[in-house]
């Protein structure tokens, strides 16, 4: 048996090792590539169940805090499929886990049902979780059923880990037999996988094992075999806890000359970790080798050296008080330039966003002024016609008051949304669109108008074409393209709808009439990428150009893009290219 000194100082690093070990099984990354395509299969299988798709989509990318949220929303909105409430439960426990929620994990996975799939999976997580708060008991009995696992489960995680804290709890138990047995198939599987790290462990919890039962002679091997692996390895933490334990292997043996080389490797490895607190402790062994017989000349020349480290210090401190208050200076004088520049940026959006909003309110008021007051004449032109019993003119009279009150109305839609815009208060949720649907959606609404003006109209979408769109915001944009072709056509005209595949990123949607068309300054004016409006040029068309500019906000929302193609005389196409995928 070796000295009191031994068991002292590897007492320490007996613990060092031995937890290193049980960190090494229970905290390494378990979430393999294996049980990821598991998840990507199932999200795809009920991607319909948007939340519980997101909630694996989140899973898969280890963003835990996005998957809590979805899975508990899929849990609290969906009608309840157990195999994917399973899911749901599995993915919280396992994120809840990872923030090191430990007792929030254990609920959810004792929600998982046993008819899981993948419930072996949960037992050995709630295993770790019992680990964790030193409940060894419990550990045993998940994991004693992991052992005797088929195969082809172990593709989600490595047996080794199972035995090797089956290994652990056993130590802290003081069932050192079981231990013993746990440990070496350990070792022997690691070896079989030819996983360094994991020898090294199992190594480390084997030398502990037996030091635990005061056999030093055999736990010494054990940690030069642990040493000498650690060598192949870029892992700095089990190089240092190797190199410490041969440290005072050779400190006990009183072979102080090979202890001061581990000693220095031992502190290399640390110094790599940045961890310096025990340098000054190995240079003042390296100090007492080499300066034993000088110590008396050390004595004499210590008060000059005390006086040497007081002015240097003095000289020090008052360098390192200078540059605290430069740095102090010049970080307040940079803040300062940064709020300045912050402000001046704000300022610039402020005047722009007011000049815009006072010519909105300019246009608006106008625009609707204009409108009532022609519905005013107008209605005073239906009280004439209708005392003079002119029922042609009434007719009229009245067609033209609709007229009025839907350009009217349709100012008004556009501007409630265009202000929803402006102040990001609109809902908005990108997902795959069959545009046929929508094309005849909202074509519907405008089918008398377009009778009304014997206005030929043509939907030649594809019913296969699919795009990736909010569908509310290409609704708006739809309602105000065909509303601008109806007011643009000519009676006898027609509207024709249609897509057309001239990149592979994008779908053309096409809304094509043969109005009247338009002056090149005055398309190239549309498709300019300006937060502007323009009044009307015509003075017989209702309406300020919101339309137009809410369609081309909500177009670049939607990642698209908007063309226009038009001839004076010969129509107009409105060109509105939307993403093909998400």
């Amino acid at each position: 048996m070796y000295p009191s000194l031994f068991k002292g100082i590897v007492n320490v690093s007996f613990l060092v090792v031995m937890f290193s070990g049980y960190f090494l099984s229970s905290q390494e990354e378990h979430k393999t590539d294996s049980f990821d395509l598991e998840v990507k299969k199932k999200i795809e299988q009920y991607k319909s169940y948007s939340y519980f798709y997101k909630a694996g989509m989140f899973f898969i990318e280890n963003n835990w805090d996005s998957t809590l949220v979805y899975s508990m929303r899929h849990l609290n909105t969906t009608k309840q499929n157990i195999e994917l409430a399973n899911y749901s439960h599995y993915f919280r426990g396992y994120s809840l886990n990872e923030k090191k929620l430990y007792q929030e994990a254990q609920k959810e996975f004792d929600l998982v049902s046993s008819e899981f799939k993948f419930n072996f999976i949960v037992k050995k997580r709630l295993a770790e979780i019992a680990l964790e708060k030193d409940e060894f008991e419990k550990a045993i009995s998940y994991l004693i059923p992991l052992t005797k696992l088929p195969e082809e489960h172990y593709k989600y995680f490595k047996k080794t880990e199972v035995f090797q804290n089956l290994g652990i709890c056993y130590i802290h138990l003081n069932e050192f037999d079981k231990a013993e047995s746990y440990l070496s198939e350990s070792t022997k599987l690691s070896k079989e996988r030819k996983d360094t790290l994991k020898i090294i462990s199992a190594y480390g919890n084997i030398a502990a094992l037996y030091y635990n039962q005061y056999k030093d002679d055999l736990a010494i091997p054990y940690f030069k075999e642990a040493y000498e692996l650690s060598k192949n390895i870029d892992n700095f933490e089990t190089k240092r806890i190797a190199t410490l334990n041969m440290a005072v292997v050779e400190e006990n043996r009183k072979d102080l000359r090979k202890a001061l080389e581990y000693r220095k490797e031992y502190e290399k490895w640390k110094d790599s970790l940045n961890d310096q607190n025990k340098i000054y402790e190995v240079a003042q062994i390296e100090k007492a080798f080499a300066v034993k017989q000088k110590q008396q000349e050390v004595n004499l020349l210590e008060a000059e050296n005390k006086s040497k480290i007081r002015e240097r210090n003095g000289l020090l401190y008052s360098a390192l008080t200078l540059l605290i208050l430069l740095g102090v200076a010049l970080y307040y004088y940079k803040e300062k330039s940064k709020a300045n520049k912050i402000i001046v940026a704000q300022k610039e959006d402020l005047d722009a966003l007011n000049a815009t909003k006072d010519k909105l309110f300019s246009i608006v008021s106008h625009d609707l002024r204009s409108s009532v007051n022609a519905l005013k004449t107008s209605n005073n032109k239906l009280l004439d016609n209708l005392e003079a019993k002119n029922l042609d003119a009434l007719d009229e009279q009245l067609q033209n008051n609709s007229a009025i009150v839907n350009g009217a109305y349709n100012l008004l839609d556009n501007l409630l949304h265009w202000a929803l815009l402006q102040t990001n208060q609109s809902y908005f949720e990108i997902a795959p669109i069959r545009l046929f649907s929508i094309v005849e959606q909202t074509a519907y609404n405008y089918k008398p108008l377009m009778l009304e003006n014997n206005i030929d109209f043509k939907n030649d979408v594809l019913k296969s074409d699919s795009i990736f769109a909010d569908q509310e915001s290409l609704k708006i944009i739809l309602r105000n393209l065909l509303d601008n072709a109806i007011k643009f056509s000519k009676p006898n005209g027609t509207i024709k709808v249609y897509t057309q595949s001239t990149n592979e990123k994008y779908c053309d949607l096409i809304i094509e009439d043969s109005g009247i068309g338009m002056q090149e300054s005055t398309r190239l004016a549309l498709i300019e990428d300006t937060i502007s409006l323009a009044k009307k040029e015509n003075k017989n068309s209702i309406g300020t150009g919101l339309g137009l500019q809410l369609c081309k906000s909500m177009i670049k929302k939607n990642k698209g893009k908007l063309d226009i193609e038009s001839e004076l005389g010969k129509g107009t196409k409105m060109i509105v290219s939307l993403p093909l995928k998400a």
